[in-house]
């Protein structure tokens, strides 16, 4: 009898489900999620904590080809898991585990070596220098030459390069025509100057046919005129002692003739007294002079009728200040009145007011001043006494 055979069918594998947390987390994660969290990048770190950004990043990547003395790396992880409030000896740990990196110690073979394994820094995608490889995520690839130059910019400068040459060029235009000089026929060909001797004038000679020859060049007396005083619309006329009778228009006066003069006898002309007779005035008299006179220290300022200051400043004892003589007279403001007189013509009139008074708006004309102040007293003022005397002497010199 044929007995049958049972083969045991295989048990099935238990399959352990997995939750959504149960993953393998490796140290660059945490280290990368921290740094996020503090909202740093590789060159704020390389910034703050003076380690090279290309460090930072082989940390996160557990990369000890990257560093280039293998004896600092444990500092440098321990010190980036301090700025990262992370467990420094933890973080190493983790970094040592994930990267197979192991320190060694003394003079044994495997000092400053890496736990059996060699690593080419040429090999990792990094390379040395992560700054080097444009696949850095944190570096922008370098850009070509040509990458920089917008196709639409080029227009734009060849457009503003014809308008500049544009303008030039009209420019230059307009300045050539302005200076061009065009001669135009004419009916009656202008006399040239070529025609003229041209030694004529070399000794500024009048030749008879000249336009000028009859010039005559005025006299002495006709620019003397020029410069009399005005001439008054009336004449002053002063009335005479003697009766009209007793006048002889010929021998007296502007009326007199060398001929009637001539039939006079001596004895008449002798005895007439020509002094009495004044003459006749036609013209305006002479303006008097009007000077300031400081016999001490005081300050003063003329203004003319438009507001002008004609002078100010501090006279001193002795100074004198001629006012001119303007159409309309000037005002005198004074600071210390009872040192301050006026001469008009030689004589002192004054003072302008009390000592130790502002004196303002005094009309520095002598019709004013004579009218206004009376002649000054010497005897009452020293200082005007001698003042006085002093010009005197000098005078008298």
């Amino acid at each position: 009898m044929i007995g049958k055979t049972f083969k045991r069918a295989d048990a099935p594998e238990e399959v352990q489900a997995t939750g959504f947390d149960a993953f393998n987390l490796r140290l660059g994660d945490l280290m990368r999620g921290e740094r996020a969290t503090m909202g740093k990048s590789l060159l704020d770190v390389q910034r703050e904590l003076k380690i090279k950004a290309a460090y930072i990043a082989a940390i996160e990547n557990a990369d000890p080809s990257a560093f280039e003395t293998p004896g600092f790396i444990a500092g440098y992880v321990r010190s980036y898991a301090r700025y990262l409030d992370m467990n420094p000896d933890d973080a190493f740990a983790a970094f040592c585990e994930e990267s197979g990196f192991f320190t060694a110690h003394g003079m044994s073979a495997q000092a400053s070596s890496l736990n059996g394994k060699n690593f080419d820094p040429a090999a990792t995608p990094l390379g040395k220098d992560i700054f080097s490889s444009s696949a850095t995520p944190f570096i922008p690839a370098g850009e070509a030459v040509l990458s920089g130059i917008e196709p639409r910019a080029i227009g734009s400068v060849l457009v503003l390069l014809a308008l500049i040459g544009g303008l030039g060029y009209g420019g230059w235009t307009v300045l050539q025509e302005v200076q061009k000089v065009q001669f135009a026929p004419v009916e009656q060909t202008p006399v040239v100057l070529s025609d003229l001797d041209p030694l004529a004038g070399a000794a500024n000679s009048i030749q008879p046919s000249d336009a000028l020859a009859g010039f005559q060049a005025p006299s002495a007396q006709a620019l003397d005129r020029l410069y009399r005083p005005q001439a008054l619309d009336v004449p002053v006329l002063v009335a005479r002692d003697a009766p009209i009778s007793t006048l002889t228009p010929g021998n007296i006066g502007a009326l007199v003739s060398e001929p009637a003069v001539a039939d006079v006898p001596e004895t008449i002309i002798a005895e007439a007294d020509l002094s009495a007779v004044p003459a006749i005035q036609v013209v305006e008299p002479d303006v008097p002079e009007l000077q300031l006179v400081a016999v001490r220290p005081a300050w003063v300022r003329v203004q003319s009728a438009d507001g002008t200051v004609i002078f100010e400043g501090v006279m001193e004892p002795g100074q004198n200040f001629v006012v001119p003589a303007t159409e309309e007279p000037a005002t005198l403001r004074v600071g210390e009145s009872g040192a301050m007189y006026f001469a008009v013509n030689g004589v002192h009139y004054g003072p302008v007011g009390p000592s130790g008074v502002v004196t303002s708006n005094v009309a520095l004309s002598a019709q004013n001043l004579t009218e206004t102040f009376a002649v000054a007293d010497l005897s009452a003022d020293n200082d005007l006494a001698e003042i006085v005397n002093v010009a005197e002497v000098v005078a008298d010199e």
